[in-house]
């Protein structure tokens, strides 16, 4: 009977183990989905009203001419005039813009377009208890002290910057690019910071 209840609880979380991460994919992209349908429903609107395309089909049409502008805007902007026109109008106008910076530098980050703007990942203990958050190391103090900046998932472009004493900060071997898809994913994956820090701790005590 013992052995019956092993094999069944360890079929169940097998299963499970292999159900939830594809259940947990299939959210995300319906959540993208969702997410790119909403934001180009007046173009696909448009489409609709004036040709024979309807539905998923005018959402195809329109992400393929989406594309297409990129493409093209990215041919403009190699260019000497292309990139000066850019310039002005990043200068001028688009900086000036509430977190267009923040936003471009996350892009840039996750195309591999430019260095992280974060130093380092750290477990910060913001409320200065048990409690753990997932943090970016954005400067270091002379003092040991540290300025983190801890975003909200699954949007990693908001968030709230602390300053704190060192030993309320746990940077851990993370990169930036595991952290930020951490938090895309509202959490999923942060098991690697989790068992980083105890490493860290655990190397730390044999030391001693």
């Amino acid at each position: 009977m013992q052995k019956l209840r092993e094999f069944v609880k360890s079929t169940l979380i097998g299963g499970l183990l292999v159900v939830l991460p594809l259940g947990l994919l299939s959210f995300a992209l319906v959540w993208v989905l969702g997410l790119i349908r909403g934001a180009i429903a007046p173009l696909t609107k448009l489409v609709m009203a004036k040709s024979r395309f309807e539905g998923i089909a005018a959402d195809i049409l329109v992400i393929a001419v989406l594309i297409c502008l990129c493409f093209l805007i990215g041919a403009i902007v190699r260019t000497r005039l292309g990139k000066w026109i850019y310039h002005v109008i990043e200068t001028n106008l688009l900086r000036k813009t509430p977190g267009y910076s923040m936003i471009k530098e996350t892009v840039h980050q996750f195309l591999g377009k430019k260095e992280s703007p974060f130093s380092s990942v750290a477990l910060a203990q913001i409320f200065g208890n048990e409690t753990l958050v997932s943090a970016f190391v954005t400067d270091t103090h002379a003092d040991g002290s540290y300025t983190v900046f801890v975003p909200t998932g699954p949007n990693p472009t908001s968030g709230c910057i602390y300053h704190l004493k060192a030993q309320y900060v746990h940077p851990v071997d993370v990169s930036v690019e595991d952290t930020m898809r951490s938090i895309i994913s509202c959490g999923a994956g942060s098991a690697v910071l989790v068992s980083k820090l105890a490493e860290k701790k655990k190397a730390s005590n044999d030391d001693k």
